[in-house]
């Protein structure tokens, strides 16, 4: 499952509304997030640039801006707008794995990337859009090139949870799900949660 994702699913139950997601492994390399971060800290426009990810369009009217996060053409205002609506997400992404690389990785995008973006958003000039490139370039790489292998999707409305087992989140209704395999992938995991997790009235099933 990539991250993208996560921003549009809601609880099929209750319909609810960001979920919570706790991510307990990676399909993607360490390595290649850590190539992610260095062309951002590098600020290397010229790679960032060869690799296409943000799109702009002069049309009559101005210019608009598209990428992988905001697919729509959007005036420089929408588009910064909802970038920054794509970052607030991230804060109901919880790092629960081994290595917790990932939550470096969100570090950078909820503290320094979101801190220029909104700057930027105060005074939005299109001869100053390289300024945020690399920000922009990084929330794309981690959105859309990021393959979470396995984890949890959690409604706390119905405190309803969701595996997600080999990059695929099972988001079925509960009298179609196999409770047997289900109860074993928490009890493997369990050590990846805090206790409280377990304290709650969780659906369809506890350990």
């Amino acid at each position: 499952m990539k991250p993208w994702l996560f921003d549009i699913l809601a609880c099929p139950i209750d319909k609810s509304f960001p979920l919570e997601l706790y991510i307990f492994s990676l399909e993607t390399r360490s390595e290649d997030i850590q190539s992610f971060v260095k062309i951002y800290k590098t600020r290397n426009i010229d790679v960032i640039n060869d690799e296409d990810i943000i799109n702009i369009y002069n049309e009559e009217g101005g210019q608009y801006y598209k990428d992988n996060i905001v697919i729509q053409k959007q005036k420089l205002e929408e588009y910064i707008e909802l970038i920054i609506s794509s970052i607030d997400e991230l804060e109901y992404i919880n790092d629960n794995s081994p290595s917790k690389l990932i939550t470096r990785y969100l570090d950078i995008l909820k503290t320094e990337i979101k801190e220029k973006i909104i700057k930027f958003s105060k005074n939005p000039e299109v001869k100053q859009f390289n300024q945020i490139l690399p920000e922009l370039y990084l929330l794309n790489k981690f959105k859309l090139e990021i393959e979470i292998k396995s984890g949890i999707l959690f409604c706390k409305k119905c405190e309803r949870w969701y595996p997600i087992i080999e990059t695929i989140p099972q988001m079925l209704p509960d009298n179609y799900r196999d409770k047997k395999k289900e109860i074993e992938f928490l009890k493997n995991n369990k050590n990846l949660l805090n206790k409280e997790f377990f304290y709650q009235d969780l659906k369809p099933f506890n350990i």
